[in-house]
């Protein structure tokens, strides 16, 4: 299937080229712009609200497979300030079928929809995100890994983000996220430590 990308299909490297992936058109790394931290791996839309992120984070082997996502959806939600009732929900959580996926080293991977009521860098002014998660569960590494696809759908007047809502060229799909879910690519398990 094309994706309206000019890249479309050309697999990205991430951390180092360990892994890799296919992303939507128009990303731009921000790691190019400011520091991200050694285990993350940071994209954004240039013409959108819209963000990609790519993490990896330590396997919790408390958290039973099927409630790993909406584990780590609260931990982002806490990270968000947008703990508080009302303030974030999960709408579906799907098990990711293996055979659809390039990363068969997983145990079992999931893909969560929810919502979060977010505020940039400490605003008062409140925007409503839809996250997607996608969550690689790989025990054997001791490592879990964490796509986030954030899409602002109410942004408040008074937010920062507000000057480039007007200019929604092309966003990404959930289609798009589905598509990096299901080519990311584990090229070196050294990355695991």
């Amino acid at each position: 299937m094309q994706s309206a990308a000019g890249s479309a299909g050309q697999s990205h490297p991430l951390f180092g080229g360990a892994l890799s992936a296919v992303l939507p058109h128009s990303t731009t790394d921000i790691s190019e712009l400011r520091e991200i931290p050694d285990n993350q791996e940071v994209f954004a839309h240039a013409h959108t609200d819209q963000s990609l992120i790519v993490e990896l984070v330590e396997y919790q082997a408390q958290v039973a497979d099927q409630d790993a996502a909406r584990y780590h959806f609260e931990d982002i939600a806490g990270s968000n300030k947008a703990l508080e009732p009302g303030a974030f929900e999960v709408t579906s959580v799907a098990s990711l079928s293996k055979s659809e996926l390039s990363l068969s080293d997983c145990s079992s991977a999931w893909m969560l929809t929810g919502t979060q009521c977010v505020s940039k860098f400490n605003e008062e002014a409140r925007n409503t995100v839809t996250l997607h998660l996608g969550l690689f569960r790989l025990p054997q590494f001791s490592t879990d890994i964490l796509i986030t696809f954030n899409d602002p759908q109410s942004i408040s007047p008074d937010s920062s983000s507000a000057a480039s809502a007007g200019t929604h060229r092309e966003p990404w799909s959930v289609q798009d996220f589905q598509h990096l879910l299901q080519t990311l690519t584990l090229h070196d398990s050294g990355l695991f430590g």
